[in-house]
């Protein structure tokens, strides 16, 4: 009798790394059947949904939100237990729908792993205790993690973090300003202002601001806002119709390895650029509420992974009441015309990548769930 898994994500990062670690699953052991909470990455790699991530990605606490996740979060208990009846629930990122579902599966016989869990090292440390009474196994992604999961008993498998493997190659720079229209001989600025509604709404007006005011600055530069995919083109058009900003959809990674400098809304991207060596500066803010409760409950001061994992400032952190144009142009003109700024910083950037893993996180993924399953 073949095996069942299934697995839950919650954003569309979670769905890309889980389908890597299904396409690594299939191809130790094809005869595996795989259902799953995702999207387009699961779907592809021949996982059956029984939800799309559409009610998943959203940010805060409305009633509208918490409403739709107990909804789905006490429909996917019941299908998990009662019908489909797995032999392994795998559960990646997405920390607080996991948690909560995770409760459920306790003492039900189904091995609970989760792939990419919480950040307990950076805030709410106190939910160690959750993952401790109710995941079989850590895969962790940081070498760090590894270490503080076993000192408090947990079970961990270190697999590295995924965008070792799975970012692709720069992007062919003369190439790229080329199919987009960009001049060469000029310096270009990249705005990430995130890829949630939530982000854009509290950043990407005061990052296109710090935008047109390097551009009358400095009018040798040129700027891009990249778009992230998940978003529709009337979101980010109300936004920059002000502008002449070029905006390039989908093409995150190349953006991301082509540009000079780059404003960006703190997340992976972060880590992603980092891994490409480009400098950069984080800007981040949202609802003060928010702010003051994350003050409460985080374990460490920065924000960004880069610093995070070389436990030292090498990327400016603009956050909350500090995000302003002058702080932001300040600092990007720091890095576009100091050059031992600039060099200081991707020095930092490249010792980012030497202290994460060579090991390829999907396959390392893949073996630790076909021990718990004892295949």
């Amino acid at each position: 009798m073949s095996k069942k898994i299934f697995i839950i994500t919650g954003e569309y990062s979670g769905d890309i790394h889980a389908g890597c670690v299904v396409r690594a699953l299939k191809e130790k052991y094809s005869d595996i059947e795989i259902e799953g909470i995702g999207g387009e990455n699961l779907k592809a790699a021949g996982v059956k949904l029984f939800s799309d991530q559409k009610k998943m990605g959203a940010v805060g606490i409305s009633p509208a939100i918490i409403f739709n996740h107990f909804l789905l979060g006490k429909r996917v208990v019941n299908y998990i237990l009662n019908e489909y009846k797995p032999d392994l629930v795998l559960m990646t990122d997405y920390g607080a729908f996991n948690l909560s579902v995770s409760k459920f599966l306790r003492n039900s016989g189904i091995k609970v792993l989760y792939y990419i869990p919480p950040q307990v090292w950076a805030s709410r440390k106190w939910r160690i205790n959750t993952i401790k009474k109710n995941i079989d196994k850590v895969l962790c992604i940081f070498p760090f993690e590894k270490e503080m999961y076993e000192s408090y008993g947990i079970k961990t498998h270190y697999c590295g973090h995924p965008l070792v493997s799975q970012l692709p190659e720069p992007a062919d720079r003369e190439e790229f300003f080329s199919r987009h229209g960009l001049d060469l001989s000029k310096k270009l600025v990249s705005v990430f202002p995130g890829s949630r509604k939530f982000e854009l709404k509290y950043l990407a007006n005061i990052f296109i601001k710090s935008a047109k005011e390097l551009k009358k600055r400095h009018p040798e530069i040129q700027i891009c806002i990249s778009q992230a995919p998940n978003l529709p083109d009337d979101v980010y058009h109300k936004y920059i119709k002000d502008t002449d900003f070029k905006v390039i959809k989908g093409e995150n990674q190349s953006l991301l390895s082509v540009s000079d400098t780059l404003i960006l809304a703190s997340g992976t991207v972060a880590l992603e650029a980092a891994l490409y060596k480009t400098p950069m500066i984080i800007a981040y803010r949202g609802p003060i509420l928010f702010y003051l409760i994350y003050l409460l409950v985080r374990c460490i001061k920065m924000v960004s992974l880069p610093n995070i994992i070389l436990n030292k400032m090498i990327v400016p952190e603009i956050i909350e009441q500090n995000v302003s144009v002058n702080n932001i142009t300040y600092n990007i003109e720091k890095l576009l015309y100091d050059k031992d700024a600039r060099n200081a910083q991707i020095e930092g950037l490249s010792k980012v990548k030497a202290l994460l893993s060579d090991k390829v996180s999907s396959s390392e993924a893949a073996e630790a769930i076909i021990e718990e399953l004892k295949i």
